[in-house]
């Protein structure tokens, strides 16, 4: 199927058309071997020598989500972490890196903790202030300017575009984790982005049942080739029912995020007013700090997360997640099912998360049953 005569959204419904050649199946199998034989003359002409660096399930969802990106080539990996710490792992010590000060707080760890042991030097910046990014990049110095937006979890948003002419001036490289957004939303390399990373557990997926990572390459260039090597040498490849399972949920992408969306700019636009909310965050509200930078670089909406402060402080809020029916208190986001989370809990000392803050993922419920069953939790928690 060619790209350019259908949308994205028939892309990813029909896995870029595919179908199998042999018994004329419209859903991929799934490919176990870990190796591949030798012609007779000892090539390889099959193109696979070992599984560790590839095999025929990822060759799916690689496609499509590098033609939903936009971009030249994918990687699917074990993790959203090994994703990400690939694109530093690709530098050298003592490279320079500018990275947001809210963003995912596993990788916010492993920075600056691993990273800067390793021999890299870790900047953290307000990355949702364009100045604050091109007062921190050092010119020659700086290798990588890594940015999430939305950010985890007050959804910070920082301008791509800005940044990204920024960071090329300065001779970096831009990536940025746009597992919020997905590609329905943003497509960062349009935006300037050499490089898109996702937690394909979330958003990609879509259905809480596998953990996966994915890079997207603006070029298919010597950088590209470099992470290509990282995932086979450290051997952070996804399993082949993973990699199924990644573009079976692809495949509902687009329908599952606009829901998501609409339901939860219905759910900001309510909790807003609540008595018992303090503020909500959440990109769509026009009243956020980020809506402006939002409305240019997300399209069609304005993501399935939002945040609720709540009134009363730490003690209500955990109260409150407590008391929710409907909602599930558990890590992650992106599902079917719609998440609760008393993020600063999670994340502990050093976090910059607000502790009246309650993490949503909202999933494809009725927003109705989703509105009534955290006021019901508010008003129990404050009457308690």
């Amino acid at each position: 199927m060619a790209e350019k005569k259908v949308t994205a959204a028939s892309l990813a419904a029909q896995a870029m058309g595919w179908v199998d050649p042999v018994t004329k199946a419209v859903v991929p199998p799934i490919h176990m071997a870990s190796t591949y034989q030798r012609d007779e003359d000892n090539g390889y002409r099959s193109g696979r020598i070992y599984a560790r660096a590839d095999n025929p399930t990822f060759d799916q969802a690689e496609a499509t989500l590098a033609a939903l990106e936009g971009g030249a080539k994918a990687l699917v990996l074990s993790s959203g972490m090994s994703a990400a710490t690939a694109c530093f792992l690709a530098l050298a010590p003592g490279d320079h890196v500018v990275v947001p000060k809210v963003m995912y707080w596993s990788l916010r760890n492993w920075l600056a903790s691993f990273a800067t042991q390793w021999g890299l030097e870790v900047e953290f910046v307000d990355a949702d202030r364009t100045d604050a990014i091109a007062a921190a990049v050092r010119p020659n110095t700086t290798k990588l300017v890594w940015l999430e937006t939305p950010a985890n979890p007050t959804w910070a948003v920082s301008d791509i575009a800005a940044v990204a002419e920024i960071a090329h001036e300065a001779g970096a490289l831009l990536a940025v984790d746009s597992t919020v957004a997905t590609p329905v939303l943003t497509r960062p390399i349009e935006h300037g982005a050499d490089i898109v990373m996702h937690s394909a557990t979330k958003y990609l997926n879509g259905h809480s049942d596998i953990i996966a990572g994915a890079l997207v390459g603006a070029r298919d260039d010597a950088h590209w080739a470099k992470l290509r090597a990282i995932r086979a040498q450290l051997g952070t490849i996804l399993g082949q029912t993973e990699a199924w399972l990644l573009m079976r949920g692809m495949r509902t992408l687009f329908p599952r995020v606009q829901w998501a969306c609409r339901s939860a700019e219905t759910l900001a636009q309510r909790f807003a007013a609540h008595p018992m909310v303090e503020e909500v965050l959440y990109p769509g509200l026009p009243s956020f700090a980020g809506h402006a930078a939002a409305k240019r670089q997300m399209t069609g909406g304005f993501g399935g997360m939002l945040s609720v402060r709540v009134k009363g402080g730490e003690r209500l809020a955990i109260a409150t997640a407590a008391r929710v029916e409907l909602w599930k208190r558990a890590t992650s986001l992106g599902g079917v099912e719609s998440l609760i989370e008393h993020r600063a809990s999670i994340e502990g000392p050093g976090t910059p998360c607000p502790p009246d803050l309650l993490r949503l993922s909202v999933g494809v419920e009725d927003s109705g049953d989703l509105y009534n069953d955290l006021d019901q939790a508010l008003r129990r928690a404050h009457n308690s």
